[in-house]
Formats: structure tokens, sequence, C-alpha cells
């Protein structure tokens, strides 16, 4: 089938309508691609992260638990220097319930998101998730994620655990919470915790209001007084 070609003059009226048109739509698809930030906030420092927009699924779900206060006062609950460092479980919040950590979040998973483009490059942010045997579709928990340390030792993980995110600044308190001294079950001793998530939000440029002199145009009579 012969494929074809629209040619058209930018002179004429329609044409000049189909860019008006086209410029719209180029409009709405940049605005489309911003990609949302949040800070998580933590007692170690601040992590600024991006969420991708090729992986709806999760970038919507974890807008969602920021807009609920989920994450609020959980701990990082599993530690691994060199590897990466784990959080989201609500269990975390409850000393009483440390042999529980690491098994708690909502009442649903969120289906896999796999991108080629993604990797596990230091500071991406991907979800955990319970092992093949008992979940062969590899989705995600609903709420527990990790953010690598050490993309050497997570190479490994392309392809199976979804990542939807990054860490665009605060890599510095990756390094610091990875450091911190662990038990035998990767928990640190000490208190490591996300104290708030937040979004980034960006502030409009203020519109320039025209001043009263140059409300009335040179070239416009005035009428004397």
């Amino acid at each position: 089938m012969a494929a074809f070609a629209s040619v058209y003059c930018s002179s004429c009226t329609s044409c000049s309508q189909q860019d008006a048109a086209s410029n719209e739509t180029t409009e709405m698809e940049n605005t489309q691609i911003v990609e949302p930030e949040f800070d998580i906030v933590t007692t170690h420092g601040t992590m600024r992260i991006k969420l991708y927009n090729k992986t709806p699924k999760h970038r919507d779900n974890f807008k969602k638990l920021v807009a609920e206060k989920y994450y609020d006062d959980i701990r990082f609950h599993r530690v691994i220097e060199g590897f990466m460092i784990q959080a989201g479980d609500p269990f975390s919040r409850d000393t009483s319930m440390i042999a529980m950590w690491g098994q708690g979040g909502p009442d649903y998973t969120v289906p896999a998101e796999f991108v080629n483009e993604y990797w596990h490059k230091k500071g991406a942010l991907a979800a955990a998730r319970k092992g093949d045997m008992a979940n062969p579709t590899k989705a995600s928990s609903g709420s527990q994620f990790y953010i690598v340390h050490d993309e050497n030792a997570c190479l490994h993980l392309d392809g199976q655990y979804s990542i939807f995110g990054e860490v665009i600044d605060g890599l510095d308190v990756i390094d610091k919470i990875a450091a911190v001294p662990v038990d035998r079950m990767d928990r640190p001793y000490e208190d490591v915790k996300i104290i708030t998530v937040k979004p980034v939000v960006t502030e409009p440029e203020p519109s320039v209001e025209p001043s009263d002199s140059a409300a009335v145009k040179p070239s416009e009579p005035t009428e004397e007084k």
C-alpha cells in the first residue's frame, strides 16, 4: 500500500489552522511528559525523586499513597550496604511487630511494568514483590519499594522488578542510610525513618499586568479635557 504525505502551504487559511492545531497538540504532549517529583524527607536527609510516566500504574499508585500520608513515619526496615535500601511497610511503624516487618502493605498488588530503558542504576526506585513461586506474574507490592545503592550488585534484577522512578537529588542520603549498622536480618539498629513524602510543586510564573500608561496606544486619539 502506498504511503501518502500531506503537503500544505503555510500561506493559506486552512493550513494555518492546521498549524495552530498541531502546535496545540505539541504543547499538550509537552505538558503530559512532565514527570512528577517528590521529596522523601528522612531522618538522614532528603532525597528528591521523579516518577516515570512510562510506568503509569506505579506512578499513580505512589501519588495516591503520598496523598494519603501512607509513608509518614515508616522505617527503612531492610538495609544492605552495597545493594539497596528498602521501605514502605506500614508494620515497620510498630516495634512490637518487628517479626512481621517486610510483610505489610495494602490489600492489593500493582501489575508489573517493565521498560527496557530503565535499569538498576544507583538511585533507581523500584517496587518490591513476592518471589516467583508465589507470584509468577511478578506483580509489585502495593507500597513497598527499594532504592539502589550499588548498581553493580543489582543489575541481575533488571527485567525482574518494576523500576518506576529515580533519585535526582540526594544520592548521598542513600549512602548515609546504607552505612548504618544492621542486625542479622538487615534491620537497622537505629531508627531510619521516612518523616514524610511531599510533592514538589512548581510555582507558575507570575503574569505581568499592563500598566495604566500602556493601556492607551500612542497611535489612538485621546479625548482632550
